[in-house]
């Protein structure tokens, strides 16, 4: 997907979410499981940018708005992250050995290994109960991603690769970081009303290395090759 389509898609998201809100104006059913196992560790590539102040400060204000909700699981700032490409889901344990074709995988990721990209004009995009802090990616990026998805799906890794993406586009379009995930089919009032006062905000832009890493689901663990 070229950078100049992705801003149509985070608008278009936007308002799917926005139309949904209306239809549901509570939160739904409470959620009796997990968006990922807690535990576990996936096998991802990405970046670890170092955060702009403005995205600090909406960190900040979304865990003021949550406080005491138990229902909300806002990213803590250590853990920002701009996911590459997802590779597994949660498979792994910390400490346990990657299976003997995980040499095909770092032989495939050399190439891409501690490449440098830009994401430019971060802002909100709203899904049904999370807050997702979006962007585009420059140009170069969006070929490499293009690049090592083709080169591990014709890898020993094809299968785990589909998995990790059932029902989704692979690669998936976004360039993004959850920052809040609402154990709830909608998010309440008050994030709703959040996203409205800065879905036009720009938060700048970050810009890092790529890593290949055991990831848990919010990258708060990240044991980097």
């Amino acid at each position: 997907m070229e950078s100049t389509q992705l801003q149509k898609v985070y608008d278009a998201a936007n308002q799917k979410t926005l139309t949904l809100w209306r239809e549901n104006p509570g939160i739904g059913e409470i959620r009796t499981e997990r968006y990922y196992d807690p535990d576990k560790l996936a096998l991802a590539t990405g970046i670890r940018p170092q955060v702009p102040a403005a995205v600090e400060e909406l960190i900040r204000e979304l865990n003021t708005l949550v406080e005491g909700d138990r229902l909300a699981d806002i990213l803590p700032v250590s853990s920002v992250h701009f996911t590459f490409l997802p590779l597994t889901l949660p498979l792994y344990e910390e400490n346990e050995s990657l299976p003997t074709k995980a040499g095909e995988l770092t032989d495939i990721w050399r190439e891409y290994q501690g490449k440098q990209i830009v994401i430019r004009q971060l802002r909100l995009v709203a899904l049904p109960s999370q807050l997702l802090l979006a962007g585009i990616p420059d140009d170069p990026a969006i070929a490499m991603r293009q690049s090592f998805c083709e080169s591990v799906l014709a890898s020993q890794w094809k299968e785990e690769l589909l998995q990790r993406h059932t029902g989704s586009p692979l690669p998936a379009p976004f360039w993004h970081s959850t920052l809040l995930r609402y154990s709830a089919q909608f998010l309440p009032t008050s994030l709703r009303e959040y996203f409205a006062r800065h879905q036009a905000v720009d938060f700048g832009e970050v810009s890092g290395e790529f890593v290949l890493a055991r990831v848990n689901y919010n990258w708060g663990k990240c044991l980097i090759y």
